[in-house]
């Protein structure tokens, strides 16, 4: 009689997406020159804007988009909106990452799903060249009324709850519409992918929630900075210091740049964590 086929290790490596996968914020490269900004303009105004409102810095951005595409007449469709995510440059190794990883983990029993979990806009990462490569896109979003036009922010994603997208990969809950099991009691030998089983990349301080909760979960963390930034490294360093991340590497993602082997590294260790599990369950 054939011998059954083993059920692959499931394995979610998280992004946030600005400063990660692409250097700088993804409204810098079309959107904000299109609406007559500079980046350095455009962001002062949205700390006043914050400030005078009290409002939450990500729903101030969203709200200061649509003010000033209005007032200088751009058109923000959703299909306006996800052509500006064309325009995104990566960091150096990110187009091919997503299928060499994938591979590296098929060979070892490993299945690797990726997911997106930004401050960004939806649509304009779902623009980008990658889109394709994410199981889901976990980012601010507008809303569109019946001519298609963003009228007004559907979802915000700060850096405190960036860490419910954690669990909803967690606990198989993807549709951000859906409360039904976020906050429902899972046995954790139930949940799709244990929090050990999960990396999350980022780039900064405005991941450290998401970096802390994973790693003090027994997942791992890496943060990444932009390499040869005047001062990156060193603010990367400190996270390692502090423990609240596993790694700090450069955001390259080419082959034998140290991205590349921790994450093949983290990907081992899944392998031969779960190896274990199923020798232990034989006894």
């Amino acid at each position: 009689m054939a011998k059954s086929k083993k059920r692959p290790i499931p394995l979610a490596i998280s992004y946030d997406f600005d400063g990660t996968l692409a250097p700088g914020n993804m409204q810098e490269f079309e959107f904000v020159p299109k609406i007559g900004m500079t980046s350095k303009k455009f962001w002062a105004e949205v700390e006043n804007l914050a400030r005078e409102q009290e409002a939450d810095r990500i729903l101030a951005y969203m709200n200061l988009m649509l003010m000033k595409a209005a007032r200088e007449k751009v058109t923000v469709r959703r299909v306006d909106i996800k052509k500006y995510g064309n325009s995104v440059k990566l960091f150096a190794g990110v187009d091919e990452w997503f299928d060499r990883i994938n591979e590296y983990g098929r060979l070892r029993q490993v299945r690797i799903k990726h997911y997106i979990i930004s401050s960004g806009i939806r649509e304009m990462i779902l623009g980008s060249s990658i889109a394709k490569q994410f199981d889901a896109v976990f980012a601010s979003a507008f809303m569109y009324d019946h001519h298609g036009i963003a009228c007004w922010p559907a979802l915000g994603i700060n850096y405190t709850t960036k860490t419910q997208y954690l669990f909803r990969i967690n606990k198989g809950n993807l549709k951000v519409y859906d409360d039904s099991k976020i906050n429902a009691y899972i046995p954790k030998p139930e949940r799709p992918v244990p929090f050990e089983n999960m990396v999350f990349i980022g780039d900064g301080e405005t991941d450290i929630p998401c970096f802390r909760l994973v790693k003090e979960q027994g997942g791992h963390s890496i943060a990444v900075y932009k390499p040869n930034a005047k001062g990156a490294k060193a603010r990367a360093q400190v996270l390692i210091r502090q423990q609240r991340v596993n790694f700090a590497c450069p955001a390259d993602y080419r082959p034998g740049r140290s991205l590349d082997l921790a994450v093949k590294a983290v990907i081992d260790k899944v392998a031969a964590d779960g190896g274990l599990r199923r020798l232990g369950k034989k006894e």
